[in-house]
């Protein structure tokens, strides 16, 4: 934001003064200016937890786990030999939990 020096100068009350009406004005703006929403649509969007999605179907193939990866220990994801940070006594941790 540019500052121009040549302006006058104000005394902190008017500044004070100033900043009040500006948020007055901007509480005005702001109220009236309201986009209506129709609820149904979005309602329509939003999946509630515990929702009954037996009539859904994957989208996704599911594939096993392959004999070159393995189930991190910490994150339970299924990861790339590549991945793997540590091994001790049968507990793998990724690359990503090992700190």
């Amino acid at each position: 934001m540019a500052t121009d020096y040549d302006a006058p100068r104000k005394t902190e009350e008017e500044q004070s003064e100033d900043s009040i009406e500006e948020l007055k004005a901007r509480r005005h703006e702001k109220s009236s200016g309201k986009i209506d929403e129709d609820e149904t649509e979005a309602a329509e969007s939003f999946e509630l937890p515990g929702a009954d999605l037996s009539h859904e179907e994957l989208a996704v193939q599911v594939v096993p786990k392959q004999s070159d990866e393995f189930t991190c220990s910490s994150c339970f994801l299924v990861h790339h030999r590549s991945q793997l940070a540590s091994q001790k006594n049968g507990v793998f941790i990724c690359r990503d939990c090992d700190f």
